[in-house]
C-alpha cells in the first residue's frame, strides 16, 4: 500500500518495481511488520528506504543518527549503506518494536554498525558531545518534538551534513485548511520553522508521506 495520499496502488507498484527493490531480508522485515496491523503504517515505504540507502552512499556518510526506529526497516536501509566501520545511532523508546528488527539486522550483517538506545531521544541526543561529528540524521518520531530533535542534531552535524525528516505532508493534511489536529499543526509549524531557518537549505520531496531534505550550511 502506498504511503503517499496522491499515489494510486498501481502507480506506487510501478515506482517500487522500477527502482532498486527490497532484498529478501528487507522484504521479510516488511512482511513481519505488516503483521502488527494498522500501526505497520509507521514503517517507511520501500521507495523511501531505497532513497535513503542511495543518499547515504552518495554522501559517503560514516556516522548517522536516527530518531524513531520502530521495527528497524529504516535502520536496516541506512546501515547497509554505511562502510563496515560506520555507525548508526538509533534512538527509540520501544524495546518491543525495535526487538522485531534486531534479527533482521543480524541476517543482513549490519548489526555491528547499529547502536540502539532505548530512552527518550531528547535525552540521548543531549548526552552526545557537542562537536560537529555526524554526517546525516533521520527524524521519524513524535511530531510535536520535531523542533527539539532538529535543534539537538543541527549543532552536532558537520557542515554540508544532511537531515531527513519524515511525514512532513501528513497524508496531505498540511495543505487542508480544515485539518487542525495536534500532529498536523505541529508538522505545519515545523515545516515553516525550517523553511525560514538561515542555517539550512530545505526541500520537501513528495516521497512516501513527504520527506524534508535539509542541508546544514
Amino acid at each position: 500500500m502506498p504511503k503517499s495520499a496522491w499515489l494510486s496502488e498501481e502507480l506506487h507498484a510501478y515506482i517500487v518495481a522500477h527502482g532498486t527493490e527490497p532484498d529478501a531480508v528487507q522484504q521479510s522485515l516488511i512482511e513481519e511488520t505488516a503483521k502488527l496491523g494498522g500501526i505497520s503504517m509507521m514503517q517507511i515505504a520501500p521507495e523511501q528506504g531505497t532513497f535513503m540507502t542511495l543518499l547515504v552512499r552518495a554522501l559517503g556518510a560514516k556516522r548517522v543518527l536516527e530518531v524513531g526506529t520502530f521495527t528497524g526497516y529504516s535502520a536496516l536501509c541506512i546501515a547497509r549503506a554505511l562502510p563496515d566501520d560506520g555507525e548508526l545511532l538509533c534512538c527509540d523508546v520501544s524495546d518491543e518494536w525495535t526487538s522485531i528488527g534486531k534479527p533482521y539486522w543480524e541476517k543482513a550483517g549490519v548489526a555491528h554498525k547499529i547502536d540502539l538506545k532505548i530512552a527518550p531521544a531528547v535525552e540521548t541526543l543531549a548526552a552526545l558531545p557537542e562537536d560537529e561529528s555526524w554526517d546525516m540524521a533521520f527524524i521519524d518520531a513524535d511530531k510535536p518534538n520535531y523542533p527539539n530533535y532538529f535543534e539537538a542534531i543541527l549543532p552536532r552535524l558537520k557542515p554540508n551534513g544532511v537531515i531527513l525528516v519524515d511525514n512532513v505532508l501528513w497524508s496531505g493534511n498540511v495543505a487542508k485548511p480544515d485539518a487542525d489536529d495536534d500532529n498536523t499543526k505541529a508538522i505545519r509549524a515545523f515545516n515553516k520553522k525550517v523553511a525560514d531557518d538561515p542555517r539550512v537549505e530545505a526541500a520537501i520531496i513528495p516521497l512516501g508521506d513527504g520527506i524534508t531534505l535539509l542541508r546544514k550550511k
